[in-house]
């Protein structure tokens, strides 16, 4: 039996339709990131291909590079590229370890990924306010905040791709308005409105939203009467497999205890 699709295909092609050039600011921030921690790479890359469901934000950053849309099954070939950004879209991919196997297998070896999604700690606030209003009003909860994935669930892809010398980082950016509304309006314009086969599909009383414009205001308050917002962007990056990159030693090829170490070190630095 297939497993039911988390989220749905549809509706998140809507969502991306609805969104506008004014809402691109964290995809413009993703990529900004990606470029000043590609310049910490001491190599040039000839073949990039960029997976992306917003590629104006991202062609003008590289404009050489191939861009394939973040479908189940990436436009990609085997063994193709030296570097492979998977750009703000495994926080909505219904198979996200498929998606990073996929772009490991288009790197050449010793070809770099590196990927950049929402994280886990995005929109906490909205979504606490929302959960707090709605069990208020219905006694109960309808999947309204797309669940985010935690930087070491996110880290652990890496390692399940069979990607080498695994790292994960994220940047908090803390944002505040003047109310929910504001909030909403702008993930709208960034196409990141809820796409998840199990959202409620009808009307949604305007009583819901004032309720947790109530408890927002309340429980995350910030300067000048608005609203406090987090979001939280993970930083994901990986290798090919070659045999040229470090490699850990072997299990039981230690010849020293880390203490045996330590006092090595200090007995140098007392000389």
């Amino acid at each position: 039996m297939t497993a039911p699709l988390l989220f749905d295909p549809n509706a998140q092609a809507e969502a991306r339709a609805r969104a506008r050039a004014t809402g691109m600011f964290l995809q413009e921030l993703a990529c900004a990131e990606i470029i000043e921690r590609l310049k910490a790479v001491n190599r040039q890359f000839k073949s990039v291909t960029i997976v992306t469901g917003f590629p104006e934000s991202w062609s003008i950053a590289f404009p050489s590079a191939k861009l394939v849309p973040d479908e189940d099954l990436l436009e990609l070939s085997p063994g193709q590229h030296d570097l492979v950004i998977h750009a703000m879209a495994l926080h909505h991919c219904n198979d996200p370890i498929g998606q990073v196997v996929q772009c490991g297998r288009a790197l050449k070896p010793d070809g770099l990924f590196m990927g950049v999604c929402f994280g886990g700690q995005t929109l906490t606030e909205l979504r606490s306010a929302l959960s707090i209003a709605e069990t208020d009003l219905r006694g109960g909860l309808s999947p309204r905040i797309t669940p985010m994935a935690e930087i070491r669930e996110l880290g652990a892809l890496l390692q399940r791709a069979g990607l080498a010398l695994p790292v994960a980082d994220s940047l908090k950016i803390p944002t505040s308005y003047c109310d929910i509304y504001h909030l909403m309006h702008d993930l709208r314009d960034m196409g990141e409105t809820n796409i998840m086969t199990a959202r409620q599909k009808t009307f949604t009383c305007k009583s819901l939203f004032d309720r947790a414009q109530e408890v927002f205001a309340a429980e995350f308050p910030s300067d000048g009467g608005r609203i406090a917002c987090t979001f939280d962007l993970v930083f994901l990056s990986g290798w090919a497999p070659h045999a040229s990159q470090p490699k850990a030693l072997k299990p039981g090829s230690v010849t020293k205890s880390l203490q045996q170490a330590l006092e090595e070190a200090k007995s140098s630095l007392g000389n």
